[in-house]
């Protein structure tokens, strides 16, 4: 017996089940996948990082985005929920309902056992499309570890990373640093650290 076809969604069913929806999914080439709660670890960096940016770029013309923002991958299609996203200037949006971030300057993902392989692969190969987009940070959330890409003028990325508590992240598209220990701030690297979204692309 032949097997029934998949039914895949279009972008605007996508959306219209997203914003009645109580959880979050990511949408790629007309799927949706749900994304699963965070850590302990994870929840509380993200917070840091929110946090140390807000304060960073309070005078500044950029906005700072938790987890709820949605970002489009205008080239792809992929539809995604960064840990945390910059937009600097005027944010420029799919719709009026204004859920939906088009241009991100930064992107920051906290890395999981789960995650951690489509965070640096897939997923990133995809951010690496997106025209606006100038610097990519991921931080681990069982050590001090924090990796920075930037783009470079020629459209290749620069890897730097910084690993002492001691030690500042310099983000230049948003002209600040980010202190390693604000990032890590009442993070307990003795506590288990346990994998928890899921990716469209596959994973660890």
């Amino acid at each position: 017996m032949a097997s029934v076809p998949k039914s895949l969604l279009n972008t605007e069913q996508y959306l219209c089940i997203e914003r009645k929806a109580s959880f979050k999914s990511e949408f790629y080439r007309g799927e949706m996948f749900a994304m699963a709660g965070a850590t302990h670890h994870h929840n509380l960096i993200v917070g840091n990082l929110v946090t140390g940016l807000n304060n960073l770029l309070r005078q500044s013309n950029c906005q700072v985005y938790p987890s709820d923002m949605r970002v489009k991958v205008s080239p792809t299609g992929l539809y995604t929920y960064p840990d945390v996203v910059v937009s600097c200037d005027k944010p420029t949006f799919e719709d009026s309902e204004m859920d939906t971030l088009l241009n991100p300057r930064l992107i920051i993902e906290v890395l999981s056992e789960s995650t951690e392989a489509y965070d640096r692969g897939a997923k990133f190969e995809q951010y690496r499309s997106v025209e606006s987009l100038q610097e990519y940070l991921l931080v681990a959330q069982d050590r001090v570890f924090v990796e920075r890409y930037q783009r470079q003028s020629n459209g290749t990325w620069l890897l730097s990373d910084f690993r002492k508590s001691t030690a500042a992240v310099p983000i230049d598209c948003i002209d600040c640093k980010l202190a390693i220990e604000d990032i890590y701030i009442k993070v307990d690297f003795v506590t288990k650290v346990i994998g928890s979204s899921e990716s469209p692309m596959g994973s660890a």
